[in-house]
């Protein structure tokens, strides 16, 4: 079965707008112009229209310096009117990407990526979830999956996704795996769950996760997944539900983030 993320995602932005909305606005950085980030940022901004919430974006150049990008988004996060900040990733070679997002303070940082905000994390002391890892949340309560009772194989440690996701997973699932994009991948057939988020195309394939499994798919590359769905019939035989590409995560990913924002402004109103 294919999980519709975009029905998941609709049901976040319902219950935001029931809440009362932050009259501060949420800021977005891009540096260069990468076409998957503006794409990016264009669903962020569909979302902001779609909740009233006053989005801004601030652009600066690939060749902007460290130094430069560090004080322009300790400015722009220093505005009072300003409830939440996200650098839009990934950035150009040269910048030190620690350096630039630690200039958000955590109370603002909606995407949980400053070292402040991740420390609180793995603390288990944040205010907010990172945006992956409450994907996962929204996935596991549409399937009625049940993360005690579930093996979960995570492929790809990256900052975004399989690190917040592998830390959280392993004080709560029954059994955790955790796989590079190098690792015999078999692995994952002992999986329950499988959690992916590399961002090469076709790395999973079907015969490597086992019948009555559950695909979590946050890979992107040439608008495909880490997973190979192309083997319909061999899904459905395999009864394997999964997180298309696109319409998957996606949504869910940008829903959690203006969760967030909610979340961090909810008492500024």
């Amino acid at each position: 079965m294919i999980i519709d993320g975009k029905k998941i995602a609709d049901g976040i932005i319902t219950r935001l707008k029931a809440e009362p909305k932050p009259e501060k606005f949420l800021a977005v950085v891009l540096v260069g112009d990468d076409k998957s980030s503006l794409s990016f940022i264009a669903q962020k901004e569909r979302a902001a229209h779609d909740l009233g919430v006053d989005f801004r974006l601030y652009k600066f150049p690939a060749s902007a310096k460290n130094d430069d990008l560090r004080e322009e988004v300790g400015k722009i996060a220093g505005h009072k009117s300003c409830g939440g900040v996200i650098v839009q990733l990934p950035l150009p070679a040269d910048v030190n990407r620690h350096y630039v997002l630690n200039a958000i303070p955590p109370e603002k940082d909606v995407d949980v990526l400053g070292e402040r905000a991740l420390g609180a994390f793995y603390a288990e002391r944040g205010r907010v979830l990172p945006p992956a890892v409450g994907t996962v949340e929204e996935i596991f309560r549409a399937q009625n999956l049940t993360l005690e009772k579930s093996a979960v194989a995570v492929v790809g440690l990256g900052l975004l996704v399989g690190r917040p996701i592998a830390a959280w997973a392993m004080w709560r699932a029954k059994e955790t795996f955790l796989l590079r994009s190098t690792s015999d991948l078999a692995i994952a057939h002992q999986a329950d769950v499988v959690i992916t988020g590399v961002g090469k195309a076709g790395l999973l394939k079907t015969e490597s996760i086992q019948s009555g499994a559950t695909v979590i798919d946050f890979g992107y590359e040439n608008n495909r997944g880490d997973f190979d769905a192309s083997d319909s019939a061999a899904i459905a035989e395999r009864n394997i539900d999964y997180t298309p590409t696109p319409g998957g995560t996606g949504p869910i990913l940008v829903a959690k983030l203006f969760e967030n924002f909610y979340l961090l402004n909810a008492d500024a109103g």
